[in-house]
């Protein structure tokens, strides 16, 4: 409910914008270096008054981190334009905040200023006079070389308090860029006081300033063209804070297609597009029209304020809580940083949250890159007006939707608005991350090359839900039932489910990837410079940019894994799903989390991977809470096991954690199927499949190191008495009826699944020979296989017949030069180096494994036809 101030209030507040008054306590342009002598309690009677008016009404938040200042550093507080009101809430900010209060008196070198804030456009003054109090310190600090002056630039937002907007009237006053008149001035501190921020930056030095002023310009030597310099600069910094928060000032929708079918790119595009088909300049500038009314965002201030009600309502509906880690990554380098999220994508929920959680943190949300299957009545538009713009799903046959797509996302980037993209292309419905797409990569990048307006940086964004809405789905989708198409209805059946408790969502902001790095890194020719090249040179560059993407793809995935989060629902999931059947003694399960976590902070997999410290017991307290494991009382103590029908819903969770514990998985299945192994052996086949691992799971160690890693897994495993060490050359297993053996076969079953994965591929190619099978039909057979020993050995669970999993593996192998795609049959080419391979099988799986995967692998070409015929079947009626 509005709530408007009291008439009392409002006279106070009449009074503090009418009065006019020869005090010097706000003034910046009349004060004198000598303030004029008036009575001892004056000016602490008229701050008080004017202060405890502006209180009444305005208790503004604090936007980010308050910055440390020397008390003994005279301190002055830079504000835009004159304001009387503003300069009285940053001096209460600064009393509540214990920092040097803005209305006091200051005293730098000979001469006392009546207050510390200085108005960059001071009353009655132009953007062409600078600020007489800016000047005189100026004038100051070049009169005594040793003189040490710190300015803290102060962003003030009436109506953007992130947590504090609650209806319509007030989201259609919030702050823009528009400077406010005296009503409107009075209907924020009234109406809006409650939902201001303040937002402190940290402090300058102004002799640092005066040096780079003069180091950039020995012109301006004398103090008025010096503070006119720096007070430009200052009034720069203010811009960059405010854009961050609340974004540029944008043209309409009407106005970005104009400028769109304006540009010499599109309108080349349609010359070229009405050569080839015959239509006339007219039909095909209308239909560059429709794509781009078809594309691009209608981006409202007001209609995401609106919005952020609901899903303020709708998180606290749907979790226990949204967790926020190194977020102040993306703070620090917003103003100065065109900024390109990247986050991994597991549900429809990411497009949501995401935004919500950037905008309660004070920065700009982004512009989203949505697949047009969202574009469906109603929720199209509503997702438009929160910054999503809409692309389809692929490019082919239509150059001019390309490049109008192109375009759009040039002038985005041109006005250096934030975007955020799915590097995945769509939503895991395995769980682990999926092959990078690197269109949207390839057309930013391409974007920065034509025409950079500010540094490109990547921020890799880690989700993990510990439920998900769409789970059922995915796991129905991964055994092969036609994927369905988005629409209203599906997603009010969806909304159904809200009741449901979700557990609590994780977000970790990766550490950011700066292009330039790649640049200098792939030695990448941009601008000017690339067009010198010559024609043989041009080529290498295009090369060397398709390198780089390539390589800026894989590592936005690694960053995405380094900042995974270990919740309790995933590692739960991750032990229970290790044993035959998912089931545990509750002693035995609480002390393998407990071994879990120990593995994870002895061996942390990076500095930003958080791992719960919930402890054991309350893991599986919280796993029954969310009803996804039961407890079987029993009177030999009792037993936790996975819940019915849960199992292939865990195997998601298990899958968004399984890197991190992956490589000390592998080794304790190669140590627990053999018994003992010398060591020089186990480093061999570790070498040997670890490109496999490191390509399906994004790992971080390069593979040069991994003999160094698998050092370190040892020593934490002996540490642990998983392994026996005989000296340095020969690892063994503990003895088979100990405690530390039934640890050790737990830890071991995870990467079981992709060694199956792997031999199963490996097996079928060398059971067909060299030159028989194209990738299609690789992939489909091992998908089917993978179902039948997925029914046989593993419980159902998806993981051993998800298809993007032996894509992966088979670009893997071609990558490294094990197998060749002849380009004109499109079959598979390989030699002997494949079968000597296959027989390492022997020190991963158990013998019944790979009978069974020999057994399976020999189809005949009938076979082959009938697995392929129903492939087709299903992509054909899969399609809507």
């Amino acid at each position: 409910m509005l709530k408007f101030p009291k008439p009392s209030q409002l006279s106070q507040l009449s009074q503090i914008f009418s009065k006019r008054t020869n005090s010097s306590i706000l003034t910046d342009d009349n004060a004198t270096t000598k303030p004029k002598k008036r009575t001892e309690n004056r000016p602490s009677a008229y701050r008080h008054l004017s202060g405890k008016g502006l209180s009444l009404a305005v208790k503004a938040q604090i936007l980010g981190e308050v910055p440390e200042l020397d008390d003994d550093i005279p301190t002055f507080y830079v504000l835009r334009e004159y304001s009387r009101s503003n300069s009285l809430l940053v001096d209460i900010k600064t009393r509540e905040l214990d920092l040097p209060s803005a209305l006091a008196s200051t005293t730098v070198g000979k001469n006392t200023e009546s207050a510390s804030v200085i108005f960059l456009k001071h009353r009655h003054g132009s953007d062409n006079v600078p600020s007489p109090r800016l000047e005189r310190l100026v004038r100051a600090c070049l009169d005594d070389p040793t003189l040490r002056v710190q300015l803290v630039v102060v962003t003030i937002l009436w109506g953007r308090a992130p947590s504090k907007e609650d209806s319509l009237l007030r989201l259609l006053m919030a702050d823009e860029w528009s400077t406010p008149s005296i009503p409107k001035q009075l209907f924020n501190i009234g109406v809006m006081g409650r939902d201001t921020v303040v937002q402190f930056a940290a402090p300058k030095e102004l002799h640092t300033l005066i040096k780079e002023v003069k180091q950039t310009d020995t012109a301006n030597i004398n103090a008025t063209a010096l503070t006119q310099t720096i007070a430009t600069a200052l009034k720069g910094f203010l811009d960059k804070q405010r854009t961050s928060i609340i974004g540029p000032d944008l043209s309409d929708k009407r106005n970005i297609t104009g400028k769109i079918l304006a540009s010499s790119v599109v309108q080349s595009a349609i010359e070229q597009e009405s050569a080839t088909t015959g239509k006339s300049i007219v039909e095909v500038k209308k239909e560059a029209a429709g794509y781009i009314g078809e594309i691009t965002s209608d981006y409202s201030h007001s209609v995401v304020r609106f919005f952020l009600h609901f899903l303020t309502w709708l998180w606290e509906q749907l979790y226990d809580g949204v967790e926020v880690r190194h977020f102040e990554r993306v703070r620090t380098i917003a103003p100065d940083s065109q900024i390109i999220y990247v986050p991994c994508h597991r549900s429809h929920m990411d497009y949501l949250l995401l935004s919500y959680v950037i905008y309660k943190r004070g920065l700009r949300i982004p512009y989203i890159a949505a697949g047009d299957n969202l574009n469906i009545p109603i929720l199209g538009e509503i997702l438009r007006g929160g910054g999503a713009f809409f692309m389809r799903r692929s490019f082919k046959g239509n150059a001019l939707y390309s490049t109008v797509f192109k375009e759009y996302l040039h002038t985005l980037m041109q006005r250096t608005v934030p975007i955020e993209y799915f590097i995945e292309g769509g939503r895991s419905r395995s769980g682990r991350l999926l092959p990078p797409k690197l269109g949207m990569l390839a057309m930013t990048v391409g974007s920065y090359l034509r025409d950079p307006a500010k540094p490109v940086v990547f921020i890799p964004t880690y989700i993990s839900y510990e439920r998900i809405m769409e789970g059922a789905t995915y796991v129905g989708e991964l055994k092969g039932k036609p994927k369905e198409s988005e629409n209203l209805l599906s997603l009010i059946k969806t909304a159904q489910k809200i009741e449901r408790v979700f557990g609590t969502v994780h977000l970790s902001f990766g550490e950011p990837l700066h292009l330039t790095h790649f640049l200098d890194k792939f030695n990448v020719k941009t601008g000017k410079d690339a067009l010198m090249l010559s024609p043989d040179e041009q080529a290498d560059n295009k090369k060397q940019t398709h390198a780089m993407i390539a390589n800026i793809g894989v590592k936005i995935m690694q960053n995405i894994n380094k900042s995974a989060v270990v919740n309790p629902v995933s590692l739960l999931a991750l032990v229970l799903l290790s044993t035959p059947k998912s089931a545990l003694d509750e002693t035995q399960a609480i002390e393998q989390i407990a071994l879990y976590q120990r593995i994870a902070q002895a061996l942390p997999y990076d500095g930003d991977t958080f791992i719960t410290d919930m402890h054991p017991k309350d893991i599986l307290a919280y796993g029954l809470q969310l009803e996804l494991i039961e407890r079987t009382p029993h009177v030999l103590g009792d037993m936790i096991k996975v819940a019915d029908k849960q199992a292939p819903l865990l195997s998601y969770f298990k899958n968004n954690i399984l890197h991190v514990f992956i490589l000390a998985s592998f080794i304790a299945s190669l140590i627990q199927r053999n018994g003992r192994m010398y060591r020089d052996k186990l480093e061999d086949i570790s070498v040997l499949l670890y490109p496999f691992l490191q390509t399906e799971l994004f790992l971080k160690h390069s593979q040069r190191s991994i003999k160094d890693t698998i050092g370190e897994i040892l020593d934490m495993l002996a540490k642990e008495n998983l392994v026996v060490k005989w000296g340095d050359t020969l690892i063994s297993a503990p003895e088979t009826n100990s405690p530390a053996y039934q640890q050790l076969i737990v830890l071991a079953a995870p990467a079981q699944q992709s060694l199956e994965r792997y031999f199963m591929a490996l097996t079928l190619l060398s059971e067909q020979g060299t030159g028989r099978l194209n990738a299609e039909q690789v992939v489909n057979l091992c998908y089917f296989l993978g179902q039948r020993v997925s029914v046989l050995y593993a419980d159902d669970l998806p993981d051993m017949f998800d298809k993007a999993l032996f894509t992966s593996f088979l670009d893997t192998l071609v990558r490294m030069g094990y197998a060749h795609i002849e380009p004109k049959t499109g079959m598979i080419d390989f030699d002997e180096r494949i079968d000597k391979i296959a027989e390492h099988a022997k020190y991963v799986l158990n013998p019944d494994m790979i009978e069974l995967l020999r057994h399976s692998a020999r189809l005949s070409d009938d076979e082959i036809d009938s697995v392929m015929d129903e492939m087709h079947k299903k992509r054909k009626f899969g399609r809507k």
